[in-house]
């Protein structure tokens, strides 16, 4: 009785959701609200028919008749609650681990992402789900510096990559080691191992994926000590300290030391610090490096002759026999790799295109991998306010986790999906069910009568700002449509943020329901240690 009545549940449910694509014109205006009345919370209200209203906006959502019924949302509520009552724990040894990381990715972000999605598909987007939000497991993470209320990406990578918390701007040393502490940050003592380590101590292979430069603060807490994060080429660190000789720089890190020159996979950006400052990569852009050494050289010919691949384009890393091997280098771009939304898709890799080369580059192993994968371009987009290149990438993101769900078996695999801070982007307003999360709001300041965007920022660069006389500037449909639009903020500065709230985390897989409930950041790799039977700590394999 109890499989017949699910079974009737979800084709009731599947018929529902079958139907919400019924699609109807409405008109969004924002009301006259009368003088001197004021609402924290405007009460809902009719919708005025002058076609002068100048905000009026057509839309056309997609919305359901069921969703006016209480039987649309008591059956998909009993759903979920039989799904949670089926549930069934993993206590398998997680073989695989796949880390994703989406770097800003905050919780405003998510909903914001799952909005575009939605709508990019001709849904009202508020009810979508971005692909690892279905996982059957979910926590929340602190994100602290020991040093800082408000994380960078390098004391975070720090946390959730070694188990250790540390100080701003450092990255794979305790908080013994102050920033640009060149001496302290060499000492052996105070430098902290990566979960990398861990796993090729276990003999699984290990690969970073990332689409920013693999030297910048995400990847390099995989593999790197320094107490400046920003020391990612020999010249940066010269630029930086007197005695640049004490103190080795990110990429030579990456190349000579452990674990990084153990690594299989390595794909990212950042070719300029790898080359000397007088030679040009296939670009024709030139290096940063003062020591004239080339680094893509020296790994490619440390390895075991026929064993080693690099790669400059998609093409090329498409074209790999991946199971002949052992050692992969892609580096796409001298900087950064592009947006997805500026990229040439027969040139640029996409992060699903990565993640699908270093899966079957890793999945011959026989006693599995631990990948780390990055989409490191949320963050940048926030950084900059530019909303919709940040959501799109996170759209990129999810695909790319859901690439990974397929590729692999959740038996075996544990894929853990979260982000390493947030940002101070935030959804405001009363918008109408299905307006479109990166237009203007269908609502309007009650104060100087002018519109306002959905999303916005607390700080940041660019957007409109103030006219002669300090009054807010009016946003255009046009302006908002523009791909490198700048949201509004409030307080103006160069780069945007990070935001201090907590992070959401979702994982899938053997032991996934031990990432339940809200804990500190540097708990995450002592999870995954335990699920993967790797690291010094307690281990499904020992307890």
């Amino acid at each position: 009785m109890f499989l017949q009545f699910c079974f009737v549940l979800s084709l009731l449910l599947c018929y529902v959701l079958g139907h919400q694509n019924q699609e109807f014109l409405q008109y969004l205006v924002e009301p006259e609200e009368p003088r001197g009345e004021r609402h924290v919370h405007p009460p809902p209200v009719s919708l005025p028919t002058d076609e002068k209203e100048t905000l009026r906006q057509k839309r056309l959502i997609s919305a359901s008749e069921y969703e006016k019924t209480a039987q649309f949302w008591n059956v998909g509520a009993q759903l979920k609650l039989k799904e949670q009552l089926l549930k069934r724990t993993n206590r398998n040894v997680a073989k695989n681990v796949i880390f994703f990381l989406g770097d800003g990715m905050s919780i405003p972000t998510l909903a914001a992402s799952r909005m575009y999605l939605g709508q990019m598909h001709g849904h009202t987007g508020e009810e979508t789900q971005l692909s690892f939000e279905e996982f059957p497991d979910v926590g929340l993470v602190k994100t602290y510096c020991v040093d800082k209320q408000v994380a960078d990406s390098a004391c975070s990578a720090t946390a959730y990559l070694t188990g250790v918390k540390a100080n701003y701007a450092t990255i794979g040393v305790t908080a013994a080691v102050k920033y640009n502490n060149c001496v302290d940050s060499s000492d052996p003592k105070n430098h902290v191992q990566s979960i990398m380590s861990w796993a090729q101590a276990a003999g699984k292979g290990t690969g970073i994926v990332t689409t920013t430069r693999v030297t910048h603060a995400s990847p390099a807490g995989t593999y790197a000590h320094v107490a400046n994060r920003d020391w990612e080429s020999d010249a940066d660190v010269e630029a930086k300290v007197e005695d640049s000789s004490q103190c080795q720089d990110i990429a030579s890190q990456l190349v000579r030391n452990e674990p990084g020159k153990n690594f299989n996979v390595i794909l990212g950006g950042g070719r300029r610090k790898f080359i000397p400052k007088n030679e040009k990569d296939v670009s024709g852009k030139p290096g940063q490096r003062m020591d004239s050494a080339n680094l893509i050289s020296e790994w490619f010919y440390s390895k075991p002759m026929g064993t080693a691949r690099y790669v400059t384009n998609k093409r090329d890393l498409m074209g790999i026999n991946f199971n002949e091997t052992e050692y992969l280098m892609g580096l796409f771009n001298s900087d950064h790799l592009k947006y997805h939304m500026d990229s040439d898709p027969s040139e640029d890799p996409s992060l699903s295109d990565l993640t699908y080369a270093a899966i079957k580059s890793l999945e011959k192993h026989r006693n599995g991998f631990v990948l780390f994968i990055e989409g490191g371009k949320i963050d940048l987009a926030h950084h900059e306010t530019k909303a919709r290149k940040s959501l799109d990438e996170t759209v990129q993101f999810s695909e790319a986790v859901l690439l990974a769900t397929q590729l692999t078996n959740s038996d075996n695999t544990l894929i853990v999906v979260t982000a390493d801070h947030s940002h101070v982007m935030s959804l405001a307003g009363y918008s109408k069910r299905g307006h479109d999360i990166l237009d203007i709001s269908d609502s309007i300041s009650d104060v100087d009568k002018k519109a306002y965007t959905t999303l916005s920022y607390a700080n940041g660069p660019g957007g409109p700002g103030p006219d002669e006389k300090g009054h807010r500037r009016n946003i255009t449909q046009q302006m908002v449509k523009n791909k490198e639009f700048q949201y509004p903020k409030m307080v103006p500065l160069k780069y945007e943020t990070h935001g201090g709230d907590d992070v959401a985390l979702f994982a899938y897989g053997p032991w996934s329901h031990l990432f339940g409930g809200m804990y500190e950041q540097n708990v995450i790799p002592h999870l995954i240690g335990y699920a993967a039977c790797i690291g010094d700590g307690l281990t499904a394999c020992k307890r």
